[in-house]
């Protein structure tokens, strides 16, 4: 049974990727069983996952130790580490790779977050990543922030896969995927295949619920009560009605024609905060053609025991997200402002996060020393 609910998700046109890696999961063939039992086609990592694999296991021991010996500096210690298992995760999801001509398989390594304010650093970053990984089936992750758009741009330019990041408003949305239109407009004229980049934009989702709601209680009325919960799915779902217009433009049929796949949208934080929720909503409300959804293995397996697959649960409610939105600004909740709020907040998490990997590398390698 666990199985048939997730080859329903895969076959309403949900690709199943996992938000999670670690040494572990790679040598004791967990992540192999995934692909192999529960449809996962996908990976996303960032440095809040490699820091707590890291702290949490002794599979590092040795590259470490090795590491300390040639007195390799924290930032490329780091970039070993991250590399090494994102190189063997690509190995392992070779197969899916194959299986969709390149399409899944793919598996996500990061930008420093530090970076995020820093156009040409990001994509340098982004080259060294793409030629220490070399493996065709990588993302390289780049938030979407002001500053990261144009090295979104520049590193498709350059032929590498992007899974475009931090993604939570429709008018940034909207960039990026003008962002993607640039950069495979440029790979083309650089003479790059368009059939082998390969690219995701990541919109998230859980936490404009968490945002929206802390809103909602404050003013505390019961219509505000009503529409608690409701902001993350509404916003998502206006998302997917923006991918459709803009991937019906004459401008995409063009890179189309030439050989080009449509980058496409991936849910990305699809674990529920709020646990008056339903543990899977994320997934199941989400449910759209041509979609990523990346969750933790707890959220797998969750779907796998309950979850339900209404197919396309997303093109016919467009209007019905509108009004939830109407609703919200009618309340006087301003969606730029709690946009704002999101992208800052999540470029903060993402920094304490890249803090937390040196820290935890940095201890790793005086303890080998």
């Amino acid at each position: 049974m666990s199985s048939d609910r997730l080859a329903e998700l895969a076959a309403a046109g949900v690709a199943i990727w996992l938000d999670d890696l670690s040494r572990q999961r790679l040598t004791s063939g967990g992540l192999d069983k995934l692909r192999r039992e529960q449809h996962v086609v996908g990976v996303t990592t960032n440095p809040t996952i490699f820091a707590k694999a890291v702290t949490a296991a002794e599979d590092y021991a040795e590259q470490v130790k090795d590491l300390a010996l040639r007195e390799t500096s924290v930032p490329e210690a780091m970039r070993s580490i991250m590399a090494h298992d994102v190189r063997w995760a690509c190995d392992v999801l070779k197969p899916a790779a194959d299986a969709s001509n390149g399409i899944d398989g793919r598996v996500s390594i990061e930008v420093d977050p530090a970076l995020a304010a820093n156009t040409h650093r990001t994509h340098a970053e982004a080259k060294e990543l793409w030629w220490l990984v070399d493996r065709d089936n990588l993302f390289i992750k780049i938030p979407a922030t002001q500053e990261g758009l144009p090295a979104i741009t520049e590193t498709l330019a350059k032929g590498i896969s992007v899974n475009v990041t931090l993604i939570f408003s429709l008018q940034r949305y909207e960039a990026v995927i003008n962002a993607f239109f640039d950069g495979l407009e440029q790979a083309k004229a650089n003479g790059h295949d368009l059939s082998k980049i390969g690219s995701v934009a990541s919109f998230f989702v859980s936490r404009v619920d968490t945002e929206y709601d802390k809103r909602l209680d404050k003013i505390g009325t019961d219509e505000a009560k009503a529409l608690k919960g409701k902001a993350a799915i509404a916003n998502a779902k206006l998302a997917y009605k923006l991918y459709e217009q803009l991937f019906s433009s004459d401008r995409w049929q063009a890179l189309a024609n030439a050989g080009a796949q449509p980058q496409r949208p991936l849910w990305a934080s699809t674990s529920t905060k709020n646990p008056e929720y339903r543990d899977v909503i994320y997934v199941e409300e989400l449910v759209a053609p041509g979609t990523v959804n990346t969750m933790p293995e707890a959220v797998i397996h969750a779907f796998a025991d309950h979850g339900e697959v209404r197919p396309d649960a997303v093109t016919g409610s467009y209007a019905e997200a509108q009004q939830v939105m109407d609703a919200l600004a009618a309340l006087g909740i301003d969606y730029d402002d709690v946009v704002e709020v999101l992208e800052r907040e999540g470029v903060e998490k993402f920094n304490v996060s890249g803090k937390e990997m040196i820290d935890t590398v940095q201890n790793a390698l005086n303890s080998a020393s």
